[in-house]
């Protein structure tokens, strides 16, 4: 005859109980269920905090039915530096695309926004912290080129730590490159439209994010270009409370407008409507 065992679990056995079904709340602390953020894009239903959302997320919460037709997909990053530090870059390449089922560490295509026809861009800050390298630059210059010749505007949210240094300068090239894609397609009389997502950070802070016909943030983003520590040990000073967050910029006019997460399909949605509305009234017919 045996006898059940009644050996007690692990402590670590004991922390898996519920694994993925709860979570905490960073911003007050209290126990949510994952399913309930899900459902709320990521947004905590009682003190309404903001945690980060995937680009899949702010697909289904901004596209109409989650509709992205993709735009260059085949691109993919090379090593041109042949770039190791302890850890080939197409091996961290090849780790972050098993990790986010993502090639790059954007996506760009033409979606849909309450019936309008858009150049859509987003950042997967999963694959390698958003970082921008020759085919992120790339993507994003294409996007506004495409977008010109087909005469839509365009919505880019931005979350990203920065350049990529594993591609040296050519990461910082695209800085450039970008710009002037933005500037070739500002000509056409399109509107841009510019979301700072919780981190926009470095080159891209440096570059596009800051130059939409209007820039909008989430609450309590951190927007800047070098961090908050970096700069308080260069300068030697201490920063002001709530530097580089986005109520800081809004106060000091560096962004035009912050908007809660599940405002931001509507807001996005007036906008449009309102510049489009104006290019039309201004173009000669």
């Amino acid at each position: 005859m045996s006898w059940p065992d009644k050996t007690p679990p692990s402590a670590g056995e004991k922390r898996s109980i519920g694994a993925g079904v709860f979570r905490r709340c960073e911003g007050c602390g209290e126990t949510v269920t994952a399913a309930d953020l899900a459902a709320n894009f990521e947004v905590c239903p009682r003190c309404e905090h903001h945690h980060k959302l995937s680009a899949a997320g702010w697909r289904a919460l901004l596209c109409d039915e989650g509709a992205l037709e993709a735009w260059d997909e085949h691109l993919v990053p090379d090593d041109p530096l042949r770039f190791s530090d302890g850890r080939s870059y197409k091996d961290r390449v090849s780790a972050a695309q098993k990790k986010t089922s993502a090639r790059e560490a954007i996506e760009i295509g033409k979606a849909s926004l309450g019936g309008r026809p858009i150049g859509y861009g987003a950042f997967v800050f999963a694959f390698m912290g958003g970082s921008m390298g020759s085919v992120v630059g790339e993507k994003i210059t294409r996007l506004f080129e495409r977008a010109a010749e087909e005469e839509l505007p365009v919505v880019l949210l931005s979350a990203s730590g920065g350049a990529r240094m594993q591609e040296g300068i050519l990461s910082l090239m695209q800085m450039a490159k970008s710009v002037a894609a933005l500037e070739r397609f500002r000509q056409r009389r399109l509107p841009f439209l510019s979301v700072l997502l919780h981190p926009t950070t470095g080159g891209v802070a440096a570059s596009f994010a800051f130059l939409g016909d209007v820039n909008i943030a989430e609450p309590k983003a951190l927007i800047g270009f070098a961090g908050p520590r970096v700069i308080e040990t260069t300068i030697r000073q201490t920063l002001p409370p709530g530097f580089q967050r986005a109520e800081f910029l809004l106060e000091h006019g560096m962004i035009d407008a912050i908007v809660p997460r599940l405002m931001m399909k509507q807001t996005i949605g007036l906008l449009l409507d309102h510049l489009q509305d104006g290019r039309a009234a201004r173009t000669p017919r």
